[in-house]
C-alpha cells in the first residue's frame, strides 16, 4: 500500500500549519498529513486545488491561468516531480485537455481531475465512492 493510501491521504498533501477536517489525532508521517477517512484526504485536496484555481496561478506566464496544466504545475511544481508526465496523465485518463479552464465549482470536472491525480500519486485507480465522498464533505 502506498503512503497516500496508508494515510488516507491519496494526492500526498505536505504537513504545513493547516488545520484540516479529518486530520487524524496523531500524525506519525513526518512529512504528509494523515487523515481519519480516505474522503477527508479528498475533501483536503478539493479545498486545496479550489484554493489554487480561485487564486489564479498562471505557473507558465501565458495568460491563461486555471488550466489543468497551471494548476498541477503548481500541485507538483517541476523541480520535485516529472510535471510533464503528471499532466499527461491527468489528462488522459480525466479525459479533460490540459488547456482546459477549471472551475472550481464544477463537482464532476473537479472529481475527474482528482481521482487521475490520485492514480498518478498512488499508482492505482481511486475508489470513485471515495472521491465523490470527499466532495460531500466541502
Amino acid at each position: 500500500m502506498t503512503r497516500g493510501l496508508r494515510n488516507n491521504n491519496p494526492l500526498n498533501i505536505r504537513r504545513n500549519n493547516t488545520k484540516w477536517q479529518g486530520l487524524s489525532a496523531t500524525q506519525t508521517d513526518k512529512s504528509f498529513f494523515q487523515f481519519k477517512t480516505m474522503a477527508y484526504g479528498y475533501r483536503a485536496a478539493f479545498k486545496t486545488l479550489q484554493t489554487y484555481i480561485l487564486n489564479k496561478y498562471d505557473t507558465d506566464k501565458d495568460g491563461t491561468a486555471n488550466e489543468l496544466e497551471d494548476v498541477i504545475m503548481r500541485w507538483a511544481p517541476p523541480c520535485e516531480n516529472n510535471t510533464e508526465v503528471y499532466i499527461a496523465t491527468v489528462e488522459k485518463r480525466s479525459g479533460i485537455s490540459r488547456h482546459t479552464i477549471l472551475n472550481r465549482n464544477n463537482r464532476e470536472q473537479l472529481i475527474a481531475v482528482v481521482a487521475a491525480m490520485s492514480y498518478v500519486e498512488n499508482g492505482v485507480p481511486a475508489n470513485m465512492d471515495e472521491v465523490r465522498k470527499g466532495w460531500e464533505l466541502i
